[in-house]
């Protein structure tokens, strides 16, 4: 619902936006509960690498991971995504060093908020783990390379995130080609979200992601974007991870510290697309998108009403 010109309550309606067909709309996350009908949910991300992609290292300190987190919270996060291995290429991190890094952050985390908190990872035993610590999803960047993850998130009753990605794990896939991105995507993602509800994933607890960027070049990923409703017509709450990535500094021809406005742009057009769950490094502008997308939907009320609403037009605050 929404408010007319009058003040009135009236039915929202946004002509040119995507409502994606849900399965499950409501989702439960520990205690927090989301409505994907009329709801986005803000993901920051939390990296205890050395060698992250956007943070270069920031918060591979643990009391600088925990810190970063909360913080996130704080500026406007439903959720934080910890992980301690990167997607790129490189050398395999053994589990009980990526265990050691993610797991008293997320444990910290967990004792001082309710937020929503996923583990970024592809190792069963490193979600195990995690999922004891406190987390409520396992986001799983290889596609359920490994069947066991999906045993392991159906036994905890977690969420699991399926991402798109063609590489085995920590590997280089040269020159991705597709016929159709969007539609090889989306029949992979639907053949992984069968699979894990072959393995017990019940539907209530799958999220799909397309995976920008992940073998994909700039072309891909702007199509991916473009025609997102595609993937979200399977049912699922899609998640979109735009920020700041390659294809959005291709496009714009920016570093990695000029992208915020490429991903800002990204990420609300993904949400007319159907995504609901943004996964962004910016968290406070992110906020604010998301917030500004929300209203505009007819979903989120403003917070005041005064600009033209009396017989004087007040100054602006």
């Amino acid at each position: 619902m929404s408010l007319n010109s009058s003040g009135g309550r009236q039915q929202a309606s946004c002509p040119g936006h995507y409502d994606p067909p849900l399965l499950h709309p409501v989702h439960q996350f520990g205690g927090r509960e989301l409505d994907f009908r009329c709801r986005v949910a803000l993901m920051a991300i939390i990296n205890r690498t050395p060698d992250s992609f956007y943070d270069a290292g920031r918060t591979f300190g643990r009391d600088a991971a925990i810190g970063a987190a909360l913080k996130a919270v704080h500026d406007g996060a439903d959720w934080v995504d910890i992980g301690g291995v990167p997607f790129a290429p490189g050398p395999a991190l053994d589990p009980a060093e990526e265990a050691a890094r993610i797991v008293p952050v997320i444990r910290a985390v967990r004792s001082e908020s309710d937020a929503i908190i996923s583990a970024d990872t592809f190792h069963p035993a490193v979600a195990e783990q995690a999922i004891e610590a406190g987390a409520n999803v396992i986001n799983d960047t290889t596609g359920l390379h490994d069947p066991r993850l999906g045993r392991v998130a159906a036994e905890a009753g977690v969420h699991l995130v399926i991402t798109h990605s063609l590489a085995e794990p920590r590997t280089v896939y040269p020159r991705p080609q597709y016929g159709d991105v969007v539609l090889e995507v989306a029949q992979f993602l639907r053949r992984r979200a069968d699979y894990a509800q072959d393995l017990g994933v019940p539907p209530e607890k799958i999220i799909l992601d397309p995976g920008h960027d992940l073998n994909k070049n700039t072309l891909h990923s702007l199509e991916l974007t473009r025609r997102l409703a595609e993937i979200a017509e399977a049912g699922y709450p899609v998640l979109a991870a735009v920020s700041n990535k390659d294809f959005i500094g291709e496009t714009l021809d920016e570093p990695k510290s000029g992208r915020v406005e490429g991903s800002l742009a990204a990420a609300v057009a993904s949400i007319f697309n159907g995504a609901r769950i943004l996964r962004m490094h910016n968290v406070e502008a992110a906020s604010r998108a998301i917030r500004m997308t929300e209203a505009i939907l007819g979903w989120r009320e403003p917070v005041r009403l005064r600009h033209n609403m009396g017989n004087v037009n007040e100054p602006a605050l």
